[in-house]
């Protein structure tokens, strides 16, 4: 019998994706998870928008230590909002974001994934049928085109070292778009240009 994942909500009040991601990688270090964590980001709606994170993982004990960790060094340093199996802890608008946020994971219904199996091998330029086959991401579609209509597998890819894969319906989707030389880019780029930065 399959143990399901367990999903653990985390939020400290992001403002935005970088600050996210930044968040992200640092509990992916600080508590030592596994290859196979799947950390997301996911926008937070409402009286305070925000980012808050998602870090799904397959072995519950792991997700139990991550939680200890967690609630116990908090009140150490900025506001902390932890959700897990149930369980909330931390200033409430943190908390329940934490817990939309563990929810959207556990049901694969949204969430922007910076962590998970095989990033570490999306550098440079990578075919489709090699993206598809190293890492978690199932699904690629390709922004102007029919939506049944599938990147040839010999299509390259160019990642910039920045691939941040979405959860649609059950599966892990990259959003694409046509680069130079006809090859193919992720739609989300690393460290955009601000909408009026020449203002």
């Amino acid at each position: 019998m399959t143990t399901a994942p367990a999903v653990l909500g985390v939020d400290t009040g992001s403002p935005g994706l970088r600050e996210a991601d930044h968040l992200v990688h640092h509990l992916v270090d600080r508590l030592g998870l596994p290859a196979d964590t799947v950390a997301c980001t996911h926008l937070v709606r409402g009286g305070d928008p925000h980012t808050a994170v998602s870090l799904t993982l397959p072995d519950p004990a792991a997700a139990q230590a991550a939680w200890r960790s967690l609630t116990e060094t908090s009140g150490t340093g900025a506001p902390l909002g932890v959700f897990l199996a149930g369980r909330g802890h931390g200033p409430a608008p943190l908390a329940e974001a934490a817990a939309g946020a563990a929810a959207e994971a556990a049901a694969l219904s949204g969430g922007r994934a910076v962590v998970y199996p095989g990033v570490d091998g999306l550098t440079g330029t990578v075919t489709v049928a090699d993206l598809l086959a190293r890492t978690a991401i199932t699904r690629l579609v390709v922004l102007g085109s029919p939506a049944d209509e599938r990147p040839a597998p010999d299509a390259e890819v160019l990642t910039a070292r920045h691939v941040r894969p979405e959860w649609r319906a059950g599966e892990l989707v990259l959003p694409l778009v046509p680069a130079v030389g006809g090859r193919l880019a992720p739609f989300e780029v690393p460290n955009p240009t601000p909408c009026c930065a020449d203002h």
